[in-house]
């Protein structure tokens, strides 16, 4: 299980720092290149997916939801200087139990 953790952290590090850098060039007027260590990151996000511990890919999917939820919202207030409310903090925390849900439960195979 923190094996999972720790992937589906990295994962959502690596999704929201590419999605980030094509923000950064369509929307900051960031200059093009920005989109190669975007692009890559992408990839990285893709594949560190593989590495969750289930036979079912939307599964894996569905779970690493609540996680991608909640760092956004870390990215939010780290990276752009906006403090998540208590509205985001609950969001969060519903999603975070959702994912719990469907990673932990005993599903049928």
């Amino acid at each position: 299980m923190i094996h999972t953790a720790i992937v589906y952290v990295l994962a959502a590090l690596a999704e929201i720092a590419g999605c980030f850098a094509f923000w950064a060039w369509l929307r900051m007027g960031k200059p093009v290149w920005w989109l190669v260590p975007g692009c890559t990151s992408l990839v990285l996000f893709a594949y560190l997916l593989t590495l969750v511990d289930t036979s079912q890919a939307g599964r894996a999917y569905a779970a690493y939801g609540g996680i991608y939820i909640t760092s956004a919202l870390v990215w939010l207030w780290l990276a752009e200087g906006v403090r998540p409310d208590r509205w985001d903090m609950l969001g969060a925390v519903l999603c975070l139990l959702g994912a719990a849900v469907i990673l932990l439960a005993p599903h049928r195979a």
